[in-house]
């Protein structure tokens, strides 16, 4: 009998090996491996036309952070790496900070509506991923620019007495990012407030506490895990995001994902695009680690 057992444990475990076969193997093929072509560009030397070759290198790796001046020789910081780096990373907290402002009303907002109501609500929130995201980038320039809509209705009021310049600059980029990334953020809030219980709310109120206090004290603690997902969801995007800076920026404004490109396209440098990849990969995996422990421990907490 114990035999048998065994015979149907191993049979089951080889089902359930075959099953997870084709999930694996596309694991393994079209994500892992595109990685591991990157990892490995990465330490070889560039080539003069482009592409790479065989031959093991470190420069890449150097010139993520570091350059060597072009007549002396010396050794310093790669100031326009280091700059894209501190522009995306500031951009992308932006882009996260502006979505919670804006998008915690508007979960709340839904969330306390009648369950009737709710799914119309949701529907326009969903509305703009119907749209590409390029002809909604191009939507937001047509709001921006010096002739666009915005100044157009600036300049009729009297507000201003020339069109303010809004357009190529890192506000229309974290505009065009909140505007691309809202939706990431409301969506996880939205699941966590449906959950809510709203009685707890009325008790606060009922124990005098201000609208204030209460928001603080009974509602983010309860929808905690809601503001970090969607954070992750917003600044990971954000930070590798490449239509946005590339047109509401027009190439003066770089972050990382157009440096990337820079590099693989008109630098023709495929070792230093690939070692800004793998790095733009280390600092998601940083925030994804920060997520996953930040809501371990809330559930710790609430046991």
């Amino acid at each position: 009998m114990a035999d048998l057992s065994q015979k149907e444990a191993k049979r089951v475990s080889r089902v359930r090996w075959m099953l997870l076969a084709p999930a694996l193997i596309i694991l393994l093929f079209a994500a892992s491996g595109p990685l591991l072509i990157t990892l490995v560009y990465s330490f070889l030397s560039a080539g003069d036309y482009g592409g790479v070759e065989w031959t093991f290198s470190t420069d890449a790796w150097f010139n993520v952070v570091m350059q060597r001046d072009i007549f002396d020789d010396t050794l310093g910081f790669s100031d326009a790496h280091l700059s894209i780096f501190w522009r995306s990373v500031k951009l992308s907290l932006m882009t996260t900070l502006a979505c919670i402002f804006f998008g915690f009303p508007t979960a709340y907002f839904i969330a306390t509506r009648p369950k009737k109501q709710r799914d119309f609500w949701m529907l326009l929130i969903i509305i703009p991923f119907w749209t590409n995201l390029l002809i909604r980038t191009f939507a937001i320039v047509e709001l921006i620019r010096n002739e666009g809509t915005l100044n157009t209705v600036l300049l009729a009021l009297g507000l201003s007495d020339e069109p303010i310049q809004m357009l190529y600059t890192e506000f229309a980029i974290a505009v065009g990012m909140v505007y691309v990334y809202l939706p990431l953020m409301v969506l996880p809030l939205y699941a966590s407030m449906e959950r809510l219980d709203f009685s707890l709310v009325e008790a606060g109120y009922d124990l005098y506490a201000t609208r204030l206090k209460v928001l603080r004290r009974v509602i983010l603690p309860l929808v905690k895990p809601g503001v970090i997902a969607g954070s992750i969801l917003v600044f990971v995007p954000s930070l590798g995001a490449y239509v946005t800076p590339r047109v509401l920026g027009g190439g003066n404004q770089l972050m990382l994902g157009n440096l990337i490109e820079l590099q693989f396209g008109q630098g023709r440098n495929w070792p230093l695009g690939a070692a800004l990849s793998i790095t733009l990969l280390a600092i998601v995996m940083v925030a994804l680690l920060t997520y996953v422990r930040a809501v371990g421990n809330e559930e710790v907490k609430h046991g």
